[in-house]
């Protein structure tokens, strides 16, 4: 009885999968298949501009400081003081909160420099650091480490950076490194930490639009050569940044939409599966806007979004986009790796582009975007949110599966009357993969080494799950906790672990062992969150520290 209810749900698995492409808002009466939104906190007190997952089960979240009074106090009477201010010089509302997944709470964090439109990363220790932003705050770096004790806060290097860094990404290196790359009227990149060195970059010039278009937020993936992919509007580059020198020129993504802010589209670097003989890197960008857009809106004209997608093995000796069509036009939304190592495309519009107040029309049914399926069958429609999510928006994976959205404020000061009004919420979305059904084939992670080496590293997981269906759909994989912003999740990536044997202790536990990744290069050191997927069903996310 049992084994034809685990069939059952896997054939209920397989349709749910491969879903046709549809832009009905009509939905099945069973909200698992299109997922399911929970409210979390209708108000903390800032509009999440940027999240970073941190290894301590918390998130951190930050606005700006250059707008005014935030909704939340600073503790303890604390107030911040900056001469260089453009709204207040004393101002005693915090800019930044630490959010707690398990308790579903959250404490302000004191800024002192403004870290709008910021960028950052994880070091291999799990300190967040952070760089530049606007006015004071664009030469900045600031760093937090998590701490047990709850006092800990931001701290600030004022002049650290090289160059101004507004508008700039970010990406760990193998070596342990950050590269930071870009920013406003920054044709050049940098390395934290420091040799006071920047090096230019030919690309970010070339593909610069004076009249009515910027390339900001490049799209960067570090690949299994070591090379950094770098996207900016519609070219692209493999660079060794390790003797500054462009390796190759990638074609041009067809149908010339550009896909960076203000046009901003999402990209993310698919699942490295270390199970195949050559490992293979292939880059999926989406979204943008039609070249012209940002001015048109600036009059008032809001031009439909691109509602394409484009694929690219960079891997491949001679590599073509293959380019596919998403079931609406957006703009602005993120792009988050589900540990299924599907795509969420959630958040945005589908007409206008990135400013103030330049978007129309709401993106606000997500999408779910399967690079394994077939091609005609690749995107499926999700449950739709209550709440708009504009320009300033963000999304993350959290440990357990689900996205955490938060954020959307398309003005220059908070403004709760406007069309699209500021929002200082947090909703999960839960995929349908955690849905009621699925749970006796979920798994659930028991024991493992939570660190784990490169090349011959061998480790076990052991993991219970109800109906064990066989090792052929079994997988271990690890993803890296993203920091988000303006559509693009920096260092976000999936590396599906070599798997060597499977085995069962009883009708219920079950270990694997697998190998660590094969090098730095596949994924660079830190803290990563592991899962078992099992059947297209994930376990929990588990903390590991690789290297």
């Amino acid at each position: 009885m049992t084994s034809n209810i685990a069939k059952f749900l896997l054939l209920s698995l397989s349709l749910l999968t491969f879903h046709p492409p549809s832009t009905s808002q009509s939905f099945s009466p069973y909200l698992g298949r299109r997922g399911q939104w929970q409210l979390l906190q209708s108000n903390i007190g800032i509009s999440a501009m940027h999240m970073q997952l941190m290894h301590d089960n918390k998130v951190m979240i930050f606005d700006r400081t250059d707008f005014g009074m935030s909704n939340i106090s600073l503790p303890d009477g604390r107030c911040r003081f900056d001469a260089n201010d453009q709204a207040l010089i004393i101002d005693c509302t915090a800019h930044s909160i630490l959010y707690d997944i398990p308790t579903n709470t959250f404490r302000p964090l004191m800024l002192q420099t403004d870290a709008w439109c910021s960028s950052g990363a994880i070091l291999p220790n799990g300190t967040l650091i952070q760089t530049g932003g606007f006015n004071d705050g664009d030469h900045v770096i600031r760093s937090f480490s998590s701490c047990l004790n709850e006092q800990c806060d931001w701290i600030e290097f004022p002049n650290y950076l090289s160059q101004r860094r507004w508008y700039a990404s970010n990406h760990i290196l193998p070596d342990g490194r950050i590269i930071i790359v870009g920013g406003r009227k920054q044709f050049n990149y940098e390395f934290f930490p420091s040799n006071s060195r920047t090096f230019r970059l030919k690309l970010l010039r070339q593909s610069y639009d004076y009249r009515d278009e910027n390339n900001l937020y490049p799209f960067l993936h570090l690949l299994p050569d070591g090379n950094l992919f770098i996207f900016a509007n519609t070219r692209s580059i493999l660079l060794d940044y390790k003797r500054n020198r462009v390796v190759r020129e990638f074609p041009m993504i067809p149908h010339k939409v550009p896909r960076n802010y203000p046009s901003s589209g999402s990209s993310v670097l698919l699942p490295i599966n270390e199970n195949t003989d050559g490992i293979e890197a292939e880059v999926l960008i989406c979204g943008g806007a039609p070249r012209g857009s940002y001015h048109r809106a600036e009059t008032g004209t809001y031009i439909a979004a691109a509602s394409t997608c484009g694929r690219l093995m960079v891997s491949d000796q001679n590599p073509k986009w293959t380019m596919e069509t998403m079931p609406t036009s957006r703009v602005m939304s993120d792009m988050i790796l589900l540990p299924t190592g599907d795509v969420i495309i959630i958040n945005g519009a589908q007409s206008g582009t990135a400013g103030y107040d330049d978007g129309r029309n709401p993106a606000t049914i997500p999408l779910i975007y399967r690079p394994e399926g077939l091609s005609t069958w690749r995107f499926s429609t999700m449950a739709a949110s209550s709440i708009p999510r504009m320009y300033h928006s963000t999304a993350i994976l959290l440990p357990d599966g689900r996205v955490l959205v938060g954020g959307s404020n398309p003005h220059a000061k908070y403004n709760f009357t406007a069309l699209f009004p500021t929002d200082l919420s947090l909703e999960a979305f839960s995929p349908p993969y955690l849905s009621p059904e699925y749970s006796p084939i979920r798994p659930t992670i028991l024991s493992l080494n939570n660190r784990l080496g490169y090349g011959n590293s061998r480790f076990v997981v052991r993991f219970h799950v109800e109906e064990f269906l066989s090792e052929e759909v079994l997988s271990v994989r690890i993803v890296s906790p993203s920091f988000t912003t303006h559509s693009f999740s920096m260092n976000q990536r999936m590396v599906i672990l070599r798997l060597l044997l499977a085995s069962s202790e009883s009708s219920n536990t079950h270990t694997v062992d697998a190998l660590g990744p094969s090098k730095a290069e596949i994924a660079p050191p830190g803290y990563y969150l592991l899962f078992v997927v099992h059947a297209g069903i994930p376990s929990n996310g588990a903390w590991v520290k690789i290297g």
